[in-house]
């Protein structure tokens, strides 16, 4: 599969990654199928995995996801030292709701938590979640630099955070990546210069929910611009999506999830799929209502 810097200093990985977090919420499927998704989409080059504590239920159920992949990758067969984790630290999950804690105490013990549940002595890439309005910024980026100086943090990334956001966490630490949505759907991270703040930098940009997410996605095999690209090419309009957001910028890697196999290597298609310049201003100019 073709590669991408995942950011300064830090190695290239498939531009295609697996997003975890469909594995473990309300609807998930079992252990032994989630395992067999991940296994297949590392078989089929994928070398990206994002994951965060938070993934799972409630707070009853904190480090599922972790767990849950760092069980898949115990029995693969391949490469474990190929495969780079990124998880995430700095929400909440009460009751299933999603709340966000930069507090420094909670970044610490969630980061402690995700060692174990990942079953490392350092993580790969650890991101701070979400900034947290009840706490200064710098506070939570300082709590996460001294993870990284204690060598418990490899390397550093925010997520769901503003260019300014990111140049106040420059002063504390290297940022490497920069996980905000981006989609057709949701445009903001074009919009408001972060796409174009990585690609500058050099900052690997992950682009969550790349299809829209959830009840959105279930729209693009009827899109009217996305069906009609994907027929001429052979491929899905989820395909035709993921290799819309990738031509958005030299920096973005796209992290999809799947729950089944067929969407795992579905995904992958869009890893060689070469959209023209009037497909691209085709789905620029499409109408991709989120109602």
């Amino acid at each position: 599969m073709k590669k991408r810097s995942l950011g300064p200093g830090a190695p290239p990985v498939s531009i295609v990654g697996f997003g975890g977090m469909p594995l473990s919420l309300d609807s998930r499927p079992s252990e032994a199928q989630s395992i067999e998704v991940l296994h297949s989409a590392l078989d089929d080059g994928m070398t990206l995995i994002d994951t965060a504590d938070v993934y799972c239920i409630d707070d009853n159920d904190i480090g599922h996801n972790e767990r849950l992949i760092a069980k898949a990758l115990g029995s693969w067969s391949g490469d474990r030292d190929s495969i780079i984790v990124a998880t995430k630290g700095g929400l909440t999950r009460p009751g299933g709701a999603w709340e966000r804690s930069g507090r420094p105490a909670h970044l610490r013990a969630a980061c402690e938590r995700s060692l174990k549940a990942l079953g490392v002595e350092r993580i790969d890439l650890y991101q701070f979640h979400a900034p947290d309005p009840a706490v200064p910024f710098e506070e939570s980026v300082g709590a996460i630099a001294d993870l990284q100086r204690e060598g418990k943090v490899r390397w550093v990334g925010l997520s769901n955070v503003s260019v300014d956001e990111i140049d106040t966490a420059q002063r504390q630490l290297e940022v490497i990546t920069v996980q905000n949505r981006l989609s057709p759907f949701f445009r903001e991270a074009l919009e408001t210069g972060v796409v174009k703040y990585c690609d500058d930098k050099g900052i690997g940009f992950l682009a969550y929910s790349p299809v829209g997410g959830g009840r959105l996605n279930k729209k693009l095999p009827d899109h009217p611009v996305a069906a009609q690209i994907a027929a001429a090419h052979g491929v899905s309009s989820h395909a035709v999506v993921l290799a819309w957001v990738l031509a958005q910028g030299p920096s973005v890697i796209v992290i999809p999830g799947a729950r089944t196999v067929a969407h795992a290597l579905d995904s992958i298609t869009a890893a060689e799929l070469e959209l023209s310049e009037d497909e691209l201003s085709a789905i620029d100019a499409g109408e991709f209502s989120t109602a």
